[in-house]
């Protein structure tokens, strides 16, 4: 069974071929010019993702040597994500389902995520937990099956990864900040404490701590107008590390709750070396088993999309050409 995904959520076009379950091929198109606006402007990527969803996908075909004849059904994200990137994906799914008179899947955007594990060869086993970390959703979820999984702690403002963005945005950074923050974090030391919020439960909160960075450069600033200059790495260094501990702890939180010692890391900011070690350090003290994909499984892609629309094919959750692309879409 070969399944074509799609994926256009935010500013990449992604297609990729899975056949019986493995990857074949996973091509994505990025977008630099949001670089110029330090943030994603909607209009732009939808017309983009116009320009390039069909070069991306016979790239796809042709990098996984199958026709398009031999496509057994398209799978696309549906839903979360930017209303006018997700109406070309979903529009070209359609279409070429139609036109090959073959099934369609929708997906939905952070399943997708969490199924990006079965896309390695090293696979959770049901139940597990999965902390998924991204520009725009940081949230534990418990993982039954790949049909059945329950949020449960999700934050309730911003997301980790908005905590990077915003914070590289004080500090005079390249948009997206994360992947920065990361590099130069590694020639630092986290010699500055940030407050750790105190929120109930196995929820997130990352709004003051945007606001205290805010107070303390300003503060800084006054006493020392090239503090962010002279001190860049020890400020990326000591960010990072709260962020880390806000989730590690809230994870930890959750394996002692749920007793599931077999933890997952999924969304963009996974790629982060410093939630990445930290997960594997604390798997190792604590006992757990710890699931970290691969890099290219991390940020938006489609191979997490059809590895996704896999596993409903074989459920036979197949949707109609009514589907229409929505912005927000609960689990």
């Amino acid at each position: 069974m070969i399944i074509l995904g799609i994926e256009s959520s935010c500013d990449d076009t992604a297609a990729a071929i899975v056949a019986d379950g493995k990857v074949l091929s996973n091509c994505i198109a990025g977008q630099e010019i949001h670089r110029l606006y330090g943030g994603v402007v909607p209009e732009v990527a939808s017309r983009a993702h116009q320009v390039h969803i069909v070069p991306v996908v016979n790239e796809a075909l042709k990098q996984a040597g199958v026709l398009r004849s031999e496509i057994g059904a398209v799978a696309f994200t549906r839903g979360p994500g930017l209303i006018g990137s997700l109406i070309v994906g979903v529009s070209f799914a359609k279409g070429l389902a139609m036109s090959l008179d073959i099934p369609l899947i929708e997906v939905h955007h952070l399943q997708a995520h969490v199924m990006a594990h079965f896309a390695g060869e090293r696979q959770p086993p049901f139940p597990f937990l999965c902390l998924i970390v991204s520009g725009g959703h940081t949230q534990i979820m418990l993982v039954r099956s790949p049909f059945d999984m329950e949020i449960i702690g999700q934050t309730i403002d911003d997301a980790a990864g908005e905590a990077f963005d915003k914070t590289g945005k004080l500090l005079g950074l390249d948009y997206p900040a994360g992947p920065v923050i990361d590099r130069l974090a590694k020639e630092g030391k986290p010699v500055f404490d940030f407050p750790e919020p105190h929120i109930s439960g196995l929820d997130f909160s990352f709004s003051g701590l945007k606001t205290s960075i805010l107070y303390f450069l300003r503060k800084e600033i006054e006493r020392d107008p090239a503090f962010i200059q002279n001190r860049l790495p020890d400020i990326c260094a000591s960010v990072q590390t709260r962020i880390v501990s806000i989730l590690m702890n809230k994870l930890k939180k959750a394996v002692q709750q749920t007793g599931i010692r077999h933890v997952a890391l999924a969304g963009g900011v996974s790629a982060n070396s410093g939630l990445r070690e930290a997960l594997l350090n604390t798997a190792s003290k604590l006992g757990w088993e710890a699931y970290i994909p691969k890099f290219e499984y991390c940020t938006d892609n489609a191979a997490m999309i059809a590895i996704a629309g896999y596993y409903k094919y074989l459920d036979g959750d197949f949707c109609d050409h009514s589907v229409t692309p929505v912005a927000r879409w609960a689990m």
